[in-house]
């Protein structure tokens, strides 16, 4: 009898986990579209940290030591950086995997303003 209970148990715990596993799964199709791109609203790129943050997956990428890194948060270095204080970008003509591909490009068009303010329309500014 123990045993029947503790099976049942286990089975109520794994088809639970399942389930939740299932609706915790993000899907690309539940974004915003650019309609002029045509691209996914995936990424805000952070001038003043050289960093993403993927609204797909909710994980930063950012750099460390000379190599990429993904992370659900920004190391303690990053100064409790917060998505929701700061001038960021939104970056509308990208939804692949790698955002951090176009470093280069992106340091060009949105240069690091230390009072947040970008003149390039695809910016959002948090307030």
């Amino acid at each position: 009898m123990k045993t029947i209970k503790l099976l049942l148990v286990w089975a109520v715990v794994a088809v639970s986990n399942q389930a939740f596993a299932q609706n915790t799964t993000a899907k690309i199709e539940t974004l915003p579209k650019d309609k002029k791109t045509n691209c996914y609203i995936r990424y805000y790129y952070y001038p003043n940290l050289e960093a993403y943050f993927d609204n797909l997956t909710l994980v930063y990428h950012y750099k460390e030591k000379g190599e990429w890194k993904t992370a659900p948060e920004l190391p303690s270095n990053y100064g409790g950086y917060s998505m929701y204080n700061k001038a960021h970008v939104i970056i509308n003509d990208y939804d692949d995997d790698k955002p951090y591909e176009l470093l280069k490009i992106h340091k060009k068009l949105y240069p690091y303003n230390s009072k947040g303010r970008f003149t390039t329309r695809t910016t959002a500014s948090s307030e």
